[in-house]
This record gives C-alpha cells, structure tokens and sequence, in this order.
C-alpha cells in the first residue's frame, strides 16, 4: 500500500523498475529537468526575472533558470542567427543560444478582444521587431524579446487579461476550444464558462506546476478542434438519458512516438468538466513517468495501463465516484474549418480569414483589431490551424475587402486554406530546416501551377521531428531533415509523410501518415513535388468521393515518389 501526493491510499504495484512515478514512490529526481523542479517551484522564477535578471541583462540568468523554469512563463531561447541546420545536434544549448526569447502568449479558447489584440500588436512594434505568429494552439508567438523589457510585457499584457503564465513548461498548456463557441447555430452547450474556469482555478497552481511533461487540452462542443492529438479532450455529445454534456478523451500526442486519443466511455456533463479535467491532471502528475522525457506524457501511462484501468484508477482515487457511461459524439459530414463566411445563431456573421501559415506581424494585428471594432463588436478568434476569425459582423462584404487588403484572404484557394508551419529554424533551437518562408514559397507556386484544378490536400511542414505542426496527421506531413541532392550534397529536405489525418467528419478514420523507405525530397523541389502527386491523385483516384488518404493507401509506390507521373505508369 502506497499514498499518493494527495494524501489517497493507492493499491497500485510498484514498477519494476523506477519510472520516476510520485505514486508509487518515485520521488527522487532521475533527470536534470526532475532536478530542478523538486528544488523549486518553477512558477516562483517571476520574482527573479522582475528583481534581477531584468536589470541585470541575459547573462545573469541561472541555467536553471534560463533552458528551464522560464518556459512557466511562456519564454524560450531562440535560435542564434546563422547557424545550420547540420549543426542542431551536435552544437550545446549555450552555442544554440541567442540572447533574445520567443514568447508564447496564452489565448485560451482562441478568444481576443480588440483591446487585448492591440495590446499585443503594440508590444509586437515596441519589443519584438513586429513579429507575431498565430499557433497551432491558438496563441500567438513574438520574438526578439529581451530579458529586460519582460517585466513591462507581463505589466502591459495582464492589464487586458492577457497572460504567458504556463504557456510552456511541464504544466497545463493552452486549453483549446472551439473558434465558434458561443457563437454557432450547431453548438448545443458553450463550454467557454469551464476554460474559464479551469484556467482561474488551476492555471498558475503550484499544485498542478510540477507535471512529467506538458498536458495538453481541449473543451469544445464542436469536432473543430485537434482533439485525439491532446492528452485530454472533451468533446460535445447527446446522451440518450442525461441529455447534452461531454465524452472524454485521454492519451493522444505526436512528436516521435504518436499515438491518438482514446475514448474512456463516459459522459460528463458541463458544469462537471473542470472537476473531471484536474483529476486527469492530479493522475498525470502522481503516475506519469518521470525517469525518461521521451516516455513521460499522458499518452505513455495509457498505452502501458489501457483506458479500463485509467478509468478505474480515475474514479476510485482521484473522484471518489463512478463516471456515467455515455455514447460517441456524432461528427459532421466533412470537417469544419470556419474560413469564409458564416452566419451565427443570432443572424450575424463571422468572417474566417487565412494568413499564410499562420505568420502576421504586429502591424498587421493592429489593423485586425481596428477593423475588428469596425465591422463587429471587436471579438476576435484563433482556430487551432494557424488562421482567425471576426465575429459579430452585419455586413461581412466590406470586411472581407480589407482583409484582403491585409493579406488574410476569407475566400482562399485550398492551398493557403489548408497549409500549416511550425516556426522553424529562422527561431527554434531544435529545427533542421527552414519551415514558414519555405511554406509560403509552395503555397504560392501551388496556387499558380493548380489554380484551375480541384484538389484540397492539407499539408504540414514541420523543421524536425517533433511534430509541432502535427506531420503525422496532414494529407502531406513534411518532417525537416538534410537529404542528399542530385549533386550529392547534404542539403535542407523533408522526409514525407503521406494519407494522415484526424476524425473530424462522419466516416472518418484517424490515422498517420505511410512513411514509404526512402521517400524524401529535398526542400528546393518541394513545389514540383507536391504537384506531380496532386495531379497524380487527380488522374489515379476512383471519382471524387475517394480521399487522398484511401488513394495513397492502394496507390502504385512509384505514383507517390518524387520523380514519378501517372502518365509514365
């Protein structure tokens, strides 16, 4: 017999070997990271920042500090300038090292106000070289910031409601929600009061600050969220006998050992979420594993246990009562992405506009903001694929000009529509490759060379292996590697991912992408590419109801390489 942090009796077996589980009595420190959390709660380096490290400069920060607990307050390192990608691993954190940091900004919800945007767009000009990028978890990223203009950011930030507070580190991310909550004739029950509320009650509690790794989140009525690749998700569903509420899912993350969520079976009514969601978080933290990082998500311990037991263990130690059984939601005929526009519940529109891969700049913002006040009510939205949403709008026509104007085109062709980008090496340390001008290069060349063809392909480009921009789960994945050219240098390429995706519509099937031996490219001969299997999907597939994913899955290997044609097959 074990206690838990909690002080609950657990029956649960040790392992053979120590994985670093506070449950079972794994709490010495098996890694650097574990090290230094145990000394100190990693939320307290604030102080440090805002009494010495801001007037003291960058090379008074702690290493401790500095590759460690200022990830709690949304800041990482950023790339230094010039150095290739050959280099990523082979050169120290301190060589990777610039003496600027990328800041993450927590949007949870994907909700803005006009004020809060201005603020950010403000800061963006003032403090990070008018940088700003929208994320694939809905927030928005700066960089070039300095130590010292932190303390001001943070004062500047929170006096909208605004906040970098867990944007990173080992503790409960951004929580993702639907773009459209509160707002969609399809929505049955707006789950925007629980992210509220788990974010005023757990977000920034020391309690939940010392996780295994990072656990990621969503709450959203509608299937318009990622929502089998977060460690924990809930999605709306009708119950037959308790009407409206939420099915759970635990266990999904990709990086170099994907694996999607699963559902645990049960129905959890709205105002029961937030209880729920901690308790998933309280279990992650006394059973997740410690020992290895690359084996301490969510996902890990409900591989090893199963949902059965997850769910048992759930309920009998951290709930004290048993979950209802409930029913799969039921999901629309085709995915929603909410670009163009749409009519709210209320007889107005929203508007759903592409930036390329997700890149803006702080000038830009600040014209979103203004017209977002403009047109509507100065409600703004981030969807969790790199694109935005005005809401409360009478006339849409007019706003669509402008942000046109702005380049955030509401009628995009599908390849601006359906391209991510992480950020690439241009900032991130661990980044191979070049990703967010590369991404914007191939939509460009797309939309010229197959303008007048009908064809939808989601594409992701990733600069390494981690799978921030979700390879694994786009039509196309692009993971970051050096190849080798026809000249036979090494230069920046992708290894290819090919027929990935989630399910997010009726029929659907989530799935990773086939990796085929060998099937790589190098980045300059992306675009030709990209539309020779295009074109070859469009000659090879059995009308226009078969998916992409279903023509790679029967399709001749030589149809999917870089150098082949359906006419030469």
């Amino acid at each position: 017999m074990t206690t838990t942090p909690g002080g609950r009796q657990s029956a649960r077996p040790a392992a053979r070997r120590d994985e670093g589980q506070w449950a079972v009595g794994g709490r010495t420190p098996l890694n650097d990271n574990e090290r230094f959390k145990q000394l100190e709660d990693p939320l307290r380096v604030r102080e440090r920042v805002e009494r010495v490290y801001a007037h003291k400069g960058f090379a008074s920060i702690e290493p401790d500090d500095l590759r460690g607990r200022l990830r709690w307050w949304g800041l990482y390192t950023q790339r230094r300038p010039g150095i290739d990608g050959g280099r990523t691993g082979v050169l120290t954190p301190a060589e990777l090292d610039d003496e600027y940091f990328m800041l993450r900004i927590r949007s949870d919800g994907g909700r803005l106000g006009a004020r809060q945007l201005r603020a950010v767009a403000d800061i963006s000009t003032s403090f990070a070289r008018d940088t700003a990028d929208i994320t694939d978890r809905q927030n928005i990223q700066l960089h070039w910031i300095r130590i010292e203009d932190v303390p001001t950011i943070w004062e500047r930030l929170e006096a909208v409601g605004l906040s970098t507070t867990e944007a990173c580190g080992d503790c409960p991310r951004v929580i993702l929600g639907s773009p459209v909550a509160g707002v969609s004739a399809d929505e049955v029950l707006d789950p925007t009061p629980v992210i509220d509320e788990i974010v005023s009650r757990y977000v920034g509690d020391p309690a939940l600050a010392n996780l295994p790794r990072k656990f990621k989140s969503a709450v959203s009525w509608l299937p318009d969220v990622p929502y089998e690749v977060n460690d924990i998700s809930f999605l709306g569903v009708e119950h037959p006998q308790h009407g409206p509420g939420f099915d759970l899912w635990v266990g999904g993350g990709l990086s170099t050992a994907p694996r999607l969520a699963e559902r645990v079976g049960c129905w959890v009514p709205l105002a029961q979420v937030p209880e729920v969601w901690a308790a998933v978080a309280g279990l992650f933290r006394d059973y997740g594993y410690r020992r290895l990082r690359n084996r301490a998500r969510l996902k890990f311990l409900v591989a090893d246990w199963g949902v059965r037991r997850f769910r048992a263990v759930l309920e009998e130690e951290y709930l004290g009562r048993p979950l209802v059984d409930g029913p799969a939601p039921r999901l629309p005929d085709s995915p929603v992405d909410h670009i163009g526009v749409h009519r709210q519940k209320n007889g107005q529109f929203y508007v759903g506009a592409a930036p390329v891969v997700g890149r803006l700049s702080g000038t830009r913002l600040a014209a979103l903001a203004d017209l977002a006040r403009t047109h509507g009510t100065g409600r703004i939205r981030l969807t969790p694929y790199q694109k935005l949403l005005v809401l409360d709008v009478t006339d849409p026509e007019p706003l669509v000009r402008e942000l046109a104007n702005l380049g955030l085109d509401a009628r995009p062709l599908p390849w601006r529509r359906a391209t991510m980008a992480c950020t690439g090496i241009e900032y991130c340390k661990l980044a191979i490759v070049e990703t967010k001008q590369r991404a914007a290069e191939l939509v460009a060349e797309l939309e010229r060379r197959l303008r007048d063809q009908s064809v939808s392909l989601t594409i992701n480009l990733n600069g390494c292996p981690n799978a921030c921009a979700r390879t694994q789960v786009a039509d196309i994945g692009l993971k970051g590697q050096l190849v080798t050219d026809a000249e036979g240098r090494q230069v920046e390429g992708f290894q290819i991912h090919l027929g990935g995706g989630l399910t997010l519509a009726a029929g659907g099937a989530g799935g990773f992408g086939r990796k085929l031996r060998g099937l790589r490219t190098p980045a300059a001969e992306l675009p030709d590419y990209v539309e020779r299997l295009a074109r070859n999907y469009l000659a090879g597939r059995r009308g226009p109801a078969e998916s992409f994913a279903e023509w790679v899955t029967r399709a001749d290997e030589t149809l999917l390489q870089p150098n082949a044609d359906a006419s030469a097959a």
